[in-house]
This record gives structure tokens, C-alpha cells and sequence, in this order.
């Protein structure tokens, strides 16, 4: 039966879109290919009264609000992307990020003392109504008794259901995508899915979530970038969270940007370098920078809110993203189309040469030109098209990265409409690049390579495997390359640090 519940939410959400022409939305009719206009026309002919209600953007929120929270946090997505999508189109979206509609205060609070087994004025000396509801909660202006100041998170009634259905839904679409729609296979619908709906999950526990932040702070702390507000974990429960009250206006506020004295270059440049800093550096990210998490206060402080999507990638992923980010910044491309190589993101069939050639026909028009100049949704249809015609899948475990950085960059450009991402990368990119790849570096992670290579044969010359020779004669090849490995980790210390020191 949940199978057949998951294909009737599938089909009612196509049957919404399709209600509101929100699917294939007739204000863009000239830029569909002709087969497709055929389609768009057909599907209007079952068209509600809501086809005719507001802009393409609006049709496509009211028609997302009511599909559920995996939904919503799409449309969250595509409302940073004005340079991909129209400034319009983006803006519509909008109040998908903070203003659909709350529940109750009083349920609120009901949820708050039962969530924590206690009263609310045990806790807080005012509570008030709700000033921001997302899709899974909504957030509370509070008063701790010692006078602090803070947000109260609580979820939504039945969220989880909510979720859980969803998960379904987008588990069955991804499937049946995968199954029917061969040129989508190389995105990895399935994958991709699962990494959304678990994300998804982990934010039902508002425990994690204080976890995460608590954890980013500390790391925002070492940059100095961004800051993140303190948690008050006598509020914390798993369907409540307490923090401090955040610095700032709101991103999602459009005052936000015409406070006195905000310098929008300076706070764009905070916002790439510190997710940047985070994902290079520490290897785990803020994964939901929406305008809605992010707080602004003059001249360029940037606050993040909201850590119920943590992304961490690991050692190897750091590289090959800085290799790649340090190859644009100086137009090597064929490092770049190397290192795309090297993490197996382009099968090994093709040609390094020709991809850098392709990668170069997507840099060079970009570099050197005002953000406001580039057309992003063209760049982006290249590059989908070079991804296609080299194979390249999409990766499960880069798909908060990717998320994050297309987010990023759309809030970096909506700050600061003529940002370069560019120049605002380098500096944390070359720092890490100086870090990372310097002689010392390599020693250090050529010793720790070592010191697991040489854990690994203590441990196969002490529990050898099944074999037709003896015990002791094991541990003598053991030990022999146990001497061969300290031997050529010293000789491989020594020419480093000989380099090193010149």
C-alpha cells in the first residue's frame, strides 16, 4: 500500500504543477524546443483557475508550499539563482525561505514544555508569537530569565509523517526517472535522492542540529569570516532548540541591504570564503546558506542560523576541490582537466587534452568580466552539456558541496550584483594550497601514510592469513617490510626536507 501511496503524492504533485501551469509555464512558450511547445499546450488543456493566478515563480511557490518540505527546500534553492532564472522568478520564490504560514503559539508552547518536561516559564521570561515559519518549523522571539535574548526553533505538528511521505515520493520519482528517462541516469536520480531524503531526516532531530551548530562555531571562530549564535542547551530537546539571538537583519528582508554603513563587497566576500574556509579547511559546512539562514549586520559581519544540514567531505574531496578551484584562478586548464581525471569524475576513455579544451571554452569568457555581464544560465547549460558529452555522473557524496556552492554564490551576487566569486576565493584557496602542498605538507602526510601502511603489516604479520607457510616465517617477511617501509619513509623525509630547506 505505501507503494501506491507514494505513486498517488507523485502523480498529485505533476497533476498541481500541470493545475497551475506551473510545469511548463506559458510566459516561457519562445524558449521551449517545438515538441515541447506541443506538450505545454496539451497540458494546459487541464488547467485550473490557479493557471491564471500571478507570475510563473508565484504559481510554482503556492504549488510547492503544498507538496510538503522536500519541495519547499527545492524552491529555497531556486530562489537564490536570479542570474540562472530572472530576478523575478527568484523573488517569487522568496517566501518559501521564512514566511509560509505559522501554527499556533499556544501549540507551541505545548510542544516546547513537553519536548523539555518543563514550563515555559521556568525557562524563558517571554515567549512570543512566531516571526518566521520555514517548512519543517517555524521560530520563536524569546526571553531567557537572565535577560538574554533568543530564537526558539520547534518543528511543525506531524512533520515527521510529512517527511516520511515525502522520502517516499522522491524515492519512487527518482526510480522511475532512472527507469524511463535514460539520459537522466548519468545524474544518478537515485542517489541523489537518497542523499537529499537522509539530510532531510537528520533535521528532524533538533538535538543534532545544536550539535552541528555548536561545532561550526567553534570552527567559524578560527576564520572569522562568519559567526554563528551560542546554543542554550538547557532548551534543547529533539523537536525544540534555544540559541542567542542573531546580529543582524535578516538576508530574506530586502531592508537587509540598504542598512547604513553595509559594505556589500566586503559581505559577499565573508560569505564565499567563509563557506570555503569551512568545506577547504575543516572539511564540514554550513549546507542551507539560503537568505533565510544568513543575518547581515554593518559594516560586513555575516551570521548563519539554521545547522540542520551539516556537509562534511572528506581529505581527498578537499584536495581535489582546491586543485580544481586553484586551476581556474590561474586558467591551468589542463590541471584542472587533470585533476577531474585523477578523482575518477571523468572516465578514464577520454581524452585529458579535449576536456580541457572544453573546460577553456566555459572559463575564458567568464574571467575578467562583471558578475552583472556573465549569463549564468547560459554557463550552466554549457557545462551540463560538456558533463554529458564526458560521461561525468554525478557524485552522492558532493552533493551537499555542489548545492552549497551554487547556493553561495547566488546569495554572494544578490549582495553584491557585480561579485567576482573569483577574487574572492583566492585568498582562502591559495592559503590552503600553500598549506597543503608545501614540502613539510607532503612529509608530514607521507609519515602518516607510512605510519598507517606500517600499522596495516604489524597487523598481517601477527594475524596472517590461511597460508601453506609458517607462522614465524610470516612474521620475517613482516618484519622485512616493516624495515622497508621506515627505510624508505626516511629516505623519502630526507630528500623533502632537503627540498624544503634549499
Amino acid at each position: 500500500m505505501s507503494g501506491i501511496g507514494a505513486l498517488g503524492r507523485v502523480t498529485g504533485a505533476v497533476w498541481t504543477l500541470v493545475r497551475n501551469d506551473a510545469l511548463l509555464p506559458r510566459e516561457l512558450d519562445h524558449a521551449y524546443p517545438p515538441q515541447v511547445v506541443g506538450l505545454a499546450r496539451t497540458l494546459r488543456i487541464f488547467a485550473g483557475s490557479g493557471a491564471r493566478i500571478g507570475r510563473p515563480g508565484q504559481r510554482l511557490a503556492r504549488s510547492l508550499e503544498g507538496m510538503g518540505p522536500v519541495a519547499v527546500k527545492l524552491g529555497q534553492m531556486l530562489s537564490t539563482r536570479g542570474d540562472f532564472f530572472g530576478r523575478e522568478f527568484a523573488d517569487d520564490l522568496a517566501r518559501l525561505k521564512d514566511q509560509l504560514s505559522p501554527f499556533p503559539t499556544q501549540v507551541a508552547r505545548a510542544e516546547v514544555e513537553r519536548t523539555l518536561g518543563r514550563t515555559i516559564e521556568s525557562l524563558y521570561a517571554e515567549f512570543d508569537d512566531p516571526l518566521a515559519a520555514a517548512s519543517l518549523a517555524q521560530a520563536h522571539e524569546a526571553r531567557l530569565l537572565d535577560g538574554r535574548k533568543v530564537a526558539v526553533k520547534v518543528l511543525r505538528p506531524g512533520i515527521e509523517r510529512r517527511v516520511a511521505d515525502d522520502a517516499e515520493s522522491l524515492a519512487l520519482a527518482a526510480r522511475l526517472i532512472e527507469r524511463w528517462i535514460p539520459p537522466a541516469r548519468r545524474l544518478e536520480p537515485v542517489a541523489f535522492a537518497d542523499t537529499v531524503i537522509r539530510a532531510t531526516l537528520l533535521e528532524l532531530d533538533l538535538r543534532l542540529e545544536a550539535a552541528g551548530a555548536d561545532e561550526l562555531r567553534e570552527v567559524m571562530a578560527l576564520d572569522g569570516h562568519m559567526t554563528a549564535p551560542r546554543i542554550v542547551w538547557d532548551g534543547v530537546g529533539k523537536r525544540v532548540l534555544t540559541m542567542e539571538w542573531a546580529i543582524g537583519w535578516p538576508l530574506s528582508d530586502p531592508a537587509a541591504l540598504t542598512q547604513p554603513g553595509l559594505d556589500h563587497q566586503a559581505t559577499a566576500d565573508k560569505l564565499i570564503r567563509a563557506f570555503l574556509a569551512q568545506a577547504l579547511d575543516h572539511g564540514v559546512f554550513h549546507a542551507d546558506l539560503h537568505e533565510g539562514n544568513l543575518f547581515v549586520a554593518a559594516p560586513s559581519q555575516v551570521t548563519a542560523v539554521d545547522f540542520g544540514i551539516i556537509g562534511r567531505i572528506g581529505p581527498a574531496e578537499r584536495r581535489y576541490l582546491a586543485e580544481i578551484l586553484w586551476g581556474f584562478l590561474n586558467k591551468d586548464y589542463e590541471g584542472v582537466a587533470k585533476t577531474h581525471f585523477n578523482a575518477g569524475y571523468v572516465p578514464a576513455h577520454h581524452s585529458v587534452a579535449a576536456f580541457a579544451q572544453a573546460l577553456r571554452a566555459v572559463g575564458e569568457p567568464v574571467f575578467g568580466r562583471p558578475a552583472s555581464e556573465v549569463p549564468m544560465s547560459r554557463v550552466l547549460m554549457q557545462l551540463f552539456e560538456i558533463t554529458a558529452l564526458y560521461d561525468m555522473h554525478l557524485r552522492p557524496e558532493l552533493v551537499l558541496l555542489q548545492k552549497t556552492m551554487t547556493m553561495v554564490e547566488g546569495v554572494a551576487r544578490r549582495i553584491q550584483p557585480d561579485h567576482d566569486i573569483w577574487t574572492a576565493a583566492d585568498p582562502v584557496v591559495r592559503r590552503w594550497m600553500a598549506r597543503e602542498l608545501s614540502p613539510i605538507a607532503r612529509i608530514r602526510r607521507f609519515a602518516d601514510e607510512a605510519a598507517t601502511a606500517l600499522h596495516n603489516i604489524a597487523r598481517l604479520a601477527e594475524n596472517p592469513p590461511p597460508a601453506r607457510i609458517e607462522v614465524r616465517d610470516a612474521r620475517r617477511e613482516g618484519s622485512a617490510l616493516l624495515w622497508f617501509a621506515l627505510g624508505a619513509l626516511a629516505a623519502g623525509a630526507a630528500f623533502l626536507a632537503t627540498l624544503y630547506l634549499r
